[in-house]
């Protein structure tokens, strides 16, 4: 009975340790300075929105593009471009499952 609970134990202090290792790989992944040349709408798929905090020094927009991440300054206006077409990228798209998904009326 002593051991299983020397096994449990061990599991438990495993996975404190683990889960603060993976606290702190993520907060280690943030943007530290801009890209200046712009990023083409058609190649982004997303964008994430990074905020001053504990460990990432300035704001910026990430956008997603296949392969990797560039991290954009978010007063510059071609940042601001690229981000308003994904966002009506992602209205159409919803606009289409919404309209796929809805069953059609049928009159008499």
């Amino acid at each position: 009975m002593a051991s299983g609970k020397a096994c449990l134990l061990g599991v438990l202090c495993s996975l404190i340790v683990l889960s603060s290792f993976i606290d702190s790989t993520e907060t280690a992944s943030c943007c530290l300075r801009y890209r200046k040349r712009p990023v083409l709408c058609r190649r982004a798929v997303g964008y994430t929105i990074q905020t001053i905090n504990t460990s990432c020094d300035i704001d910026a927009i990430i956008f997603h593009v296949r392969g990797s991440f560039v991290c954009a300054d978010p007063s510059v206006s071609w940042t601001q471009r690229v981000k308003e077409c994904l966002d009506q990228r992602r209205m159409n798209n919803a606009q289409i499952l919404k309209e796929g998904t809805q069953s059609p009326t049928v009159s008499a």
